[in-house]
């Protein structure tokens, strides 16, 4: 049966056609994402300008910094695991660093955390790195043997700061706690969990070879296309080819924040989902830009975009979704353009299709037996006088407290082990915090301790 997205494909490609046509391009691989799904794709223009090789949803392109957000995603896995800490410093890691340039203080400003956000002040490219002739060092080995040419060039946590650096480094952090090397470590706990085989570092197998994409330059003064020169060899912070099918893929997983633990093609925790892709500051002074854990964001007509682009010689790319309406998009380019603004452009007419169809009518989740009792009202006002009083509901699935007059406050529970204790999940005030249901000697339920307010329940009249 036919999507929302699949009633709007002709106006999908005609955005994707315009595009190219405009900024003379000669191609994109494009696709739309809804859910689990992709739901459209297209290939507009030539992979190979010389053979007239099409474009379509398995030609591979580089896809450059994208890969910064499977390397944030390692990085991440091994948080969870315990083998380290986002506020941990870099140096902990990587004791070569001890001989960087820290001007602003401590080498131990430099964390795991700010070189994942792009606010650790680094340098932004290796040393001696000139991109117009393609003259980069992409090996961390080297970079880390010369470390007292690195280092810090504006205050960590000051300002956004892009660091190519800070993710080649992070990349040898993966290699070091994840005892083998970053190619290695991601291939096995991120990409083929994912079944993302067309995905991979150069040199690329012979049958992947044969599907990528001839990388242009970008138009002068005439028509004619240019082949982009060679890019030296890149890893973790821009290395990956992949293709519309694969990112779509990875796209697909973005949306699984309400998941459970890692497991399986769940490679990484629900709740971490969220947590990379929620900002944890400010990027511009028109609040339009925001910056989170491997991924940035961008506000368009209220819109939030959660995104990354990639930019290398012949390549540029974009992937951008809306994790709450489960939409997004995939922009590859074998030329120079903003693939960014394609991206949004198809996922935002692809989003308007998914809001303006009728939703979907699923029965609710049953109530949980050992729940049923806690359900109900609660007020501070035998205690404190003032009235204030909460609804504890079964609501989507989850114990959620719910105020009429703050209706964006809603904490929901997760059980903590003891049948009567809980912990608040992230997004309120009270995250963290342990909920405690109190019971009467009957075994009645009598009052919660809700991160330190006691709250009476009022019996039901029979």
């Amino acid at each position: 049966m036919p999507g929302p997205v699949t009633e709007v494909a002709s106006k999908l490609e005609a955005t994707a056609a315009s595009f190219v046509k405009e900024h003379r391009l000669p191609g994109a691989a494009v696709g739309v994402v809804h859910g689990d799904d992709l739901v459209w794709s297209a290939g507009i223009g030539f992979a190979d300008v010389s053979t007239g090789r099409p474009h379509d949803p398995t030609t591979l392109h580089r896809i450059a910094s994208i890969t910064k957000t499977f390397t944030g995603t390692a990085v991440m896995q091994l948080r969870d695991e315990g083998l380290l800490h986002l506020d941990d410093p870099a140096v902990t890691y990587l004791p070569e660093l001890r001989s960087s340039q820290s001007p602003f203080g401590a080498i131990e400003t430099v964390t795991i955390r700010r070189l994942l956000s792009h606010e650790s002040g680094m340098k932004g490219d290796p040393p001696g790195t000139e991109w117009v002739s393609a003259t980069y060092e992409g090996d961390p080995a080297v970079n880390l043997a010369n470390a007292a040419a690195l280092g810090t060039m504006v205050p960590p946590n000051t300002q956004q700061k892009y660091s190519n650096l800070g993710f080649q480094l992070l990349g040898e952090v993966v290699a070091r706690v994840g005892g083998q090397p970053y190619a290695s470590y991601l291939r096995a706990n991120v990409l083929e969990p994912l079944g993302m085989s067309s995905t991979a570092f150069d040199p690329l197998d012979p049958a992947l070879e044969d599907r990528c994409a001839t990388g242009y330059r970008g138009r002068a003064f005439s028509d004619e296309l240019e082949p982009a020169i060679a890019v030296p060899p890149i890893e973790a912070e821009g290395g990956l080819w992949s293709s519309v099918e694969d990112l779509a893929r990875w796209v697909s997983f973005q949306f699984r924040r309400d998941a459970g633990p890692r497991g399986g093609a769940q490679i990484l925790a629900g709740a971490t989902l969220k947590e990379m892709q929620t900002p944890r500051y400010l990027g511009d002074d028109a609040w339009t830009e925001a910056w989170g854990i491997a991924w940035y964001a961008q506000r368009k007509d209220d819109v939030i975009w959660v995104q990354h682009s990639g930019g290398l010689h012949g390549f540029i790319t974009n992937v951008c979704f809306d994790p709450l309406e489960k939409v997004g998009a995939i922009a590859l380019v074998n030329g120079v353009g903003p693939a960014s603004e394609l991206a949004v452009s198809l996922a935002g007419v692809a989003r308007t299709a998914v809001r303006d169809a009728p939703p979907p009518v699923v029965s609710p989740a049953p109530t949980p037996a050992p729940y049923r009792e806690l359900l109900g009202l609660y007020t501070d006002a035998p205690t404190v006088g003032d009235g204030y009083m909460v609804r504890l509901e079964w609501r989507d699935g989850a114990l959620t407290f719910l105020n009429p007059q703050e209706p964006t406050w809603r904490p929901t529970l997760t059980p903590a082990g003891d049948p009567d204790v809980f912990t608040v999940e992230p997004g309120v005030r009270e995250s963290g915090e342990p909920v405690r249901f109190e019971r009467r000697t009957d075994g009645r339920i009598k009052a919660v301790d809700l991160a330190g307010t006691r709250l009476v329940r009022l019996d039901p009249v029979e």
